[in-house]
């Protein structure tokens, strides 16, 4: 890294070689008060965090709001020159939107089940039609209408009963992802008296079509902790207590196997998980299908009188598919299927009556696998070096017919059906965008080799005529946490930044599971650390490579990506003019030594339990807020929701106000908090791009990139 000097020459070099509208800004920041407070781990270790005072669990503290309102405030003034780039932007969004748009019709229990928009609204309005979509269409939950009047709204699942008759959903009018369950007559259009408050979005039916299965969450650490019953009918309050989770590491939901003779109720943590079943028919009495066991994870399903379980057990880090008799209660009880492999990783499956679908991994990419009752495999086909492939809607396992999704960095999302029989493959629809030809884009795979010879897929799209002489401004993406996968797939809002001449670029870094376990495993823990060193090599290696002006280069990370930008921002300031930091998990160690914090305890696997010494002085090194430090910052957009419940409010806000304190550069940091949303920030279709093209004509102005192509 380079001193400080040196940094701060790079820093006015960066400034002055790209003009910014900004520039002449004379709005002040805000100031915010500082409050000693010393956060003590148990072992003694004790750091000191002057801002902890801004956090407030019951979001009323009229000092904190003050300040919220005072950064939103500043935000309005800095960006006020770019409103008209910001609204070019949006209506460029929405332009290529089909407003009146629906999803691929899927059959189950002979109805015809879609989704669909109209023009002019933000919420999808969902819809059935019996027997054909030439039947008459069915209104099942008009959004549009329920979401009237609230600042946000959200319906997080639905479930029809077996009978086709009820519908039971959950919805949200907060953002903190703590639903309530209602109930709607679907022949009569009553909505039912019976209402479920503090639970998560998760139900299923029984099949005598009157009792519902809900998961409960504690209403302060909104975990997942109680399965219960409820009879249409009857009061919430004697409804029947079916399953408990002690353990706070692990998360819980619901599920009905293939055949539709269970109910199971899944638990899982980020090392472990346990499934129990019981009859959908008498679902009385849950039966564990295998206890529980440190670092054996497995999910299951039943179809043609045996269980299908994935798992890792013995040793199988990629996953492999065994069987087990119905009756089964422990591994012991198992046997091998499909082999566990070193180089494909088993991401999931789909049981039908002729044939068994894989979802697959391999060299970074995904791939679908088709294994015939006759033990033969043939591989689904993609058409270019880098897409995002997997299985789509299935709800009948009698058919040959497979239903799969396909996408790239240049291809809209398509679904396909492919006869497994006869290889006929039919185009279900393609993602309609408005004014986009794919023919005017190019993309690409590359391995750059990270510092320690670990080679990192990278995914990259631009338009065609595009030159690597090294000028371009260049938009890295990135996550690298939970070992999920960020898939190269299409972006329309993407558009507007390529058709200004940008490259945008995903960054598959350890961390996810792009490359398989091993991949997710050697970046978490104590190899967190490869998740950003991976992603600054990468930055370094495409503007080496020609793809991006040094002083052009931004990068965009949200939630524990948000953790990623404030580490490269601490470990490399001077290879980003710009970062983009959405809902940022920026105060590692005084969240996880708080287990009243939401999900804390689930965390424990992925980041370390920094109440053990030698998590703690690991984390501490990388921490965002604990490592930042006098000298300059690049410019800085910060994002976050005033009732997010996965990454509270309090961290970016105090992350924001160090940074103000100890930031020697002249770039501006903006800091704009949705006082109605949370983790996902504005709900409906059309306001959620207004938040991006905010920070979209930011993040233009910094890299001097305004007009189209």
């Amino acid at each position: 890294m380079k001193p400080l000097p040196a940094l701060l020459a790079a820093t006015l070099l960066m400034s002055t070689s790209i003009p910014s509208t900004l520039a002449a800004t004379q709005a002040t920041p805000p100031d915010v008060a500082k409050k000693p407070h010393v956060v003590t781990a148990p072992f003694g270790a004790q750091r000191q965090d002057e801002y902890y005072w801004l956090r407030d669990d019951t979001r009323t503290n009229p000092q904190m709001l003050d300040y919220l309102k005072a950064e939103n405030a500043y935000a309005d003034a800095v960006l006020a020159p770019l409103k008209p780039l910001q609204d070019t932007l949006y209506k460029e969004i929405v332009a290529r939107i089909k407003q009146d748009d629906a999803s691929v019709p899927y059959r189950e229990r002979g109805y015809w089940y879609y989704t669909r928009f109209e023009t002019g609204k933000d919420y999808p309005v969902h819809a059935r039609r019996k027997g054909s979509m030439e039947a008459p269409e069915e209104v099942m939950l008009d959004v549009n209408a329920l979401a009237d009047g609230k600042g946000y709204y959200s319906v997080g699942t639905w479930d029809v009963s077996q009978d086709n008759r009820l519908l039971a959903y959950a919805d949200d009018a907060v953002g903190r992802r703590q639903y309530t369950i209602r109930f709607k007559d679907l022949s009569t259009g009553q909505v039912l008296p019976d209402q479920i408050p503090g639970v998560s979005p998760d139900v299923v039916w029984a099949d005598d079509n009157k009792t519902l299965f809900y998961v409960e969450n504690d209403p302060e650490t909104l975990l997942t902790v109680r399965v219960k019953k409820h009879v249409l009918g009857t009061p919430v309050a004697q409804d029947t207590l079916v399953y408990e989770e002690h353990d706070d590491s692990f998360y819980m939901g619901l599920g009905r196997t293939r055949d539709d003779k269970y109910i199971t109720i899944g638990v899982h943590s980020t090392v472990s998980s346990e499934e129990r079943y019981a009859p959908a028919a008498d679902p009385q009495a849950f039966t564990v299908l295998a206890p529980r066991a440190r670092d054996v994870e497995y999910d299951a399903d039943h179809f043609d009188g045996r269980w299908v379980i994935r798992t890792n057990a013995d040793g199988a880090t990629n996953f492999k598919i065994v069987t087990a008799a119905d009756g089964a209660t422990a591994r012991k009880d198992w046997k091998d299927w499909i082999a566990h492999s070193d180089s494909v990783y088993i991401d999931g499956f789909e049981l039908f009556d002729g044939f068994t679908a894989i979802g697959e991994r391999s060299e970074g990419l995904e791939r679908i696998r088709l294994l015939g009752k006759d033990g033969k495999s043939s591989y689904v086909q993609a058409d270019e070096p880098a897409y995002s492939m997997g299985l789509d809607a299935n709800p009948e396992h009698d058919t040959p017919w497979l239903r799969y999704s396909y996408t790239s960095l240049t291809t809209p999302a398509t679904t396909y059906e492919l006869n497994t029989v006869t290889g006929e493959r039919r185009l279900l629809k393609q993602q309609p965008v408005l004014g986009y030809d794919p023919a005017k884009y190019t993309t690409e795979r590359l391995w750059v080799t990270a510092r320690d010879g670990t080679k990192v897929p990278v995914s990259l799209v631009y338009k065609k005529g595009f030159k690597k002489d090294g000028t371009a401004a260049l938009l890295q993406y990135g996550y690298g946490s939970y070992g999920m996968s960020m898939d190269p797939g299409f972006s329309g809002p993407v558009v507007s930044l390529l058709d200004r001449g940008m490259v945008y670029a995903i960054a598959h870094i350890r961390g996810g599971e792009e490359m398989g376990r091993a991949w997710y495993d050697n970046g978490k823990l104590l190899k967190k650390k490869n998740t950003f060193t991976d992603f600054i090599d990468v930055t370094e290696a495409l503007v080496k490579q020609g793809y991006a002006a040094k002083d052009r280069v931004a990068a965009m990370g949200g939630s524990a990506g948000g953790l990623l930008m404030g580490a490269i921002t601490n470990m490399a300031p001077d290879d980003y003019r710009v970062i983009i930091s959405q809902v940022p998990f920026v105060d590692v160690v005084t969240t996880m030594l708080d287990p009243s914090i939401p999900l804390t305890t689930n965390e424990y696997d992925e980041w370390g339990n920094p109440e053990k010494r030698e998590f703690y002085d690991y984390i501490v090194t990388y921490s965002p807020y604990d490592n930042l430090k006098k000298r300059a910052y690049p410019a800085m957009f910060v994002g976050t929701g005033l009732w997010d419940s996965q990454v509270q409010y309090w961290e970016p806000a105090k992350y924001v106000a160090r940074l103000r304190d100890l930031d020697t550069g002249k770039q501006p940091v903006v800091f704009r908090t949705n006082m109605e949303a949370g983790h996902g920030g504005k709900s409906g279709r059309f306001r959620r791009y207004q938040e991006m093209s905010e920070y979209y004509a930011f993040m233009l102005d910094q890299l001097g990139v305004t007009q189209q192509h």
